[in-house]
């Protein structure tokens, strides 16, 4: 089994960031790490023209990924993000150990 890590790239709409919060918290991390996803990172960029928040998931493998993915609930949590976000990516990478990805 090789890791793989699942990036999200995006930026927060300002009228929106407290139920954005909340969102994540409360709801979408929960969620994924019940379903096969671990959150391994989160990333804010303060300097430059790159996306305002990059979100790390890794999952044991691409089968879990691409399962996890695939399902009814990712398919809701991904389009509820989007009601709080702008400039929204989805990939996904073999997992490198203790190295930012981007």
């Amino acid at each position: 089994m090789h890791p793989v890590k699942m990036i999200l790239t995006f930026d927060i709409r300002s009228d929106v960031q407290d139920r954005y919060y909340q969102f994540m918290l409360g709801e979408m991390v929960p969620t994924l790490n019940g379903i096969g996803l671990s959150m391994s990172g989160v990333w804010h960029t303060a300097y430059g023209n790159y996306p305002l928040r990059l979100v790390e998931f890794v999952a044991e493998d691409r089968a879990t990924l691409e399962r996890v993915i695939s399902s009814d609930t990712f398919e809701h949590l991904e389009h509820e993000l989007q009601q709080y976000v702008l400039n929204y990516q989805r990939k996904s990478v073999p997992l490198r150990e203790n190295l930012f990805q981007f």
